[in-house]
């Protein structure tokens, strides 16, 4: 009796142990599949944002310009420079460039510029202080940095006329570019950042506008001169604009710092 209980018990251990052994053999057999069928494509290379040079522009040393505000029209008086012409190398900048050409950029506040293709300009401006700033563009939205190209003044505005105006005499940077909706591989492989100083320069060992992309790349400029943007994600972008001293602390001024949020869209017909 004990003899047949043991060679049963045998028997049971052995059957058992094979089937373990197919089951996990089966088990492996998944594991290996699940692991062949679920293995994730690399991610594609997202580009690096960086800055790179932006060519030499047609100069206007002679170009002047003067505005004042009254009754909700912005005037203005330019000279050695024509609105509405493109810009002769306008074709080789491969950058955003204005069909309707050459224009005024005016910026109240901190708030985006508007373009003036000719004056007089209207623009709604709320009672209170303002500070107004104007300067000549080229077709492609480049400012012309020469001092009598441009203006800016600290008034008050009351029922859309100037009623009191004050030099402006701190230091100041005012956004210009990127602007608005960029489509297509022209316009968003190389997006021109331009910005406008008042009362101060940049150097090495001075002043310098600190650039911050998207809250995270962040680039140092110490020369007053436009940059290509490449590599910019095809969605909304955020840029912010500050001005620091030679230790990179912000500096105490109105209006510091500044930021915009731009568009780049992808054009489909390219695809």
């Amino acid at each position: 009796m004990k003899a047949k209980m043991f060679f049963l018990l045998t028997a049971f251990t052995m059957v058992s142990m094979f089937f373990a052994a197919c089951g996990n053999e089966a088990n492996d057999a998944d594991d290996k599949s699940t692991e062949t069928t679920e293995t994730a494509a690399p991610p594609a290379p997202v580009a690096e944002i960086k800055l790179t040079p932006f060519s030499s522009s047609p100069d206007f040393p002679n170009a002047s310009l003067d505005f004042g505000y009254d009754k909700g029209m912005f005037t203005a008086k330019v000279a050695n420079y024509e609105l509405k012409q493109q810009t002769a190398d306008a074709a080789q900048k491969m950058c955003a460039n204005s069909k309707d050409g050459q224009h005024i950029h005016f910026i109240v506040d901190d708030q985006p510029y508007d373009a003036a293709y000719e004056t007089p300009f209207k623009k709604e401006i709320p009672d209170g202080s303002h500070y107004l700033l104007g300067f000549l563009g080229r077709s492609y939205h480049e400012s012309i940095k020469s001092k009598a190209a441009g203006k800016v003044l600290n008034v008050d505005v009351k029922a859309g006329s100037i009623t009191k105006k004050q030099p402006v005499t701190d230091p100041m940077v005012f956004y210009s570019r990127p602007k608005g909706k960029y489509v297509g591989k022209a316009e968003t492989e190389k997006v021109m950042l331009d910005f406008y100083l008042a009362n101060t320069t940049l150097s090495a060992d001075g002043n310098k506008v600190k650039v911050l992309i998207n809250g995270e790349k962040e680039f140092i400029l110490d020369k007053w001169e436009p940059v290509f943007l490449e590599g910019l994600p095809m969605v909304d972008n955020k840029i912010k604009l500050t001005l620091v001293d030679k230790d990179g602390n912000d500096v105490k001024a109105p209006l510091n710092p500044v930021e915009r949020v731009f568009t780049l869209i992808e054009d489909q017909t390219e695809k």
